[in-house]
């Protein structure tokens, strides 16, 4: 269910900052950093984009490989896979190649993310949108204190440091910090979003409803996601950033 969730607030945000700036009909050309298993990616192929996917795990590769070979030949055409490291775009690509850059669940993994996060910018075309998706250190303490973790939700409150449901050490950004990081690299913060207010405790295998269930759902929690205070204790935090 977590993941559901995830994606589809994700997907349904990405595409309205893309409608609120392009015009209609524009094929964009999209990066996406990080790809995992190519939901965004193919999400927006579908659209008509042109997608290039920037993966590191040849695993990972491989599961995009084997879903993008279930396509209709047409998407297949609008997606260029690239095994390479996300911190190393400049190697890949020219300045100004790309109207719409993603950054999907990789800040964590990297312990010092402002190089990393100049090198999307300069990626990105004047205009450009830069889409990210992080762990929210301000809300860190909500999982472990609603699951009755007291000694981690104390924890949780010095430390952007966790550990992932994997068993990963990892690190969470604060929205503040990445507000001056984005204007510091010209791609300043314009929107943000919370993803998974509700939805972060329930269980690893919990399998998501269906049909107007499933809807009422994603609906609460886009909503919650847009809206003051609820969205600053997300589990995760969608920032979009606009490229002067």
């Amino acid at each position: 269910m977590r993941n559901t969730v995830r994606q589809e607030l994700v997907a349904r945000q990405v595409e309205e900052q893309i409608a609120a700036r392009f015009p209609v009909g524009q094929r964009l050309r999209v990066l996406d950093v990080g790809l995992g298993q190519g939901t965004q990616a193919l999400r927006l192929a579908r659209a008509g984009h042109k997608i290039t996917g920037l993966e590191s795990d040849p695993r990972m590769l491989s599961t995009v490989r084997t879903a993008l070979a279930a396509e209709p030949e047409g998407i297949r055409e609008r997606v260029r896979l690239i095994e390479g490291d996300g911190r190393e775009t400049g190697v890949h690509f020219l300045p100004g190649s790309f109207d719409v850059v993603l950054c999907h669940g990789v800040l964590m993994y990297l312990p010092e993310p402002d190089p990393f996060l100049a090198g999307l910018a300069r990626v990105l075309a004047p205009g450009g949108l830069l889409s990210l998706l992080v762990r929210n250190a301000d809300a860190l303490a909500m999982r472990p204190g609603l699951a009755r973790d007291w000694d981690g939700a104390l924890a949780s409150f010095d430390s952007p440091a966790y550990t992932n449901r994997v068993g990963l050490p990892v690190r969470a950004d604060r929205l503040d910090a990445l507000t001056g990081t984005l204007a510091g690299i010209g791609a300043p913060l314009d929107t943000w979003y919370g993803v998974r207010v509700f939805t972060d405790q329930v269980a690893d295998d919990e399998e998501p409803p269906t049909g107007q269930e499933l809807a009422r759902l994603l609906a609460a929690e886009d909503r919650a996601g847009r809206t003051d205070p609820y969205r600053a204790v997300a589990a995760l935090l969608h920032l979009c950033g606009v490229r002067g």
